[in-house]
């Protein structure tokens, strides 16, 4: 089936698809970051510039992890916990995006680290238990590939 949509000049049109744009398009930007942040050879710590940010901008690394953790916790209902990075201050923040608002498009933040607390991503596995999936996601996040879009922010 091929959709033809013609909104040229039809700003009420464009407007009314916002919704469906942010839901649907947030969820593909959403996913495409968190499926690269796994590995099964994940875990661990980062290295080098990231791990040194980390601990500049939350203390240590062992704070950090609970930080994002509580805030993918505290998401009410479905939604995201992120690592991101603020240009403008040229630090890492953590935020909580409910659904699947996008954390750039969101916030302005640059998205490295997404972990997904819809229930999908963890219900067959841990049941309703999140606490528990997010203790067992830092098993397989793939430090490499946060590393490198922290790296490539920064330029």
């Amino acid at each position: 089936m091929c959709l033809h949509f013609n909104f040229s000049g039809d700003v009420t049109a464009q407007i009314a698809l916002q919704p469906a744009l942010k839901f649907n398009g947030g969820g593909h930007i959403n996913h495409s970051i968190f499926w690269t942040n796994l590995s099964p050879n994940g875990g661990g710590e980062p290295k080098g510039e990231l791990l040194e940010a980390i601990k500049r901008d939350f203390g240590s690394f062992e704070k950090f992890k609970e930080r994002l953790t509580a805030a993918s916790v505290g998401v009410q209902g479905s939604g995201w916990g992120w690592l991101g990075f603020n240009k403008e201050r040229g630090h890492l923040q953590i935020a909580a995006c409910p659904n699947q608002d996008p954390l750039q498009g969101t916030t302005g933040l640059i998205p490295l680290l997404g972990i997904d607390v819809w229930e999908h991503a963890y219900y067959l596995q841990y049941k309703n238990v999140r606490p528990d999936y997010l203790k067992a996601i830092w098993n397989v996040i793939n430090w490499e590939n946060v590393t490198e879009r922290y790296m490539a922010c920064k330029k």
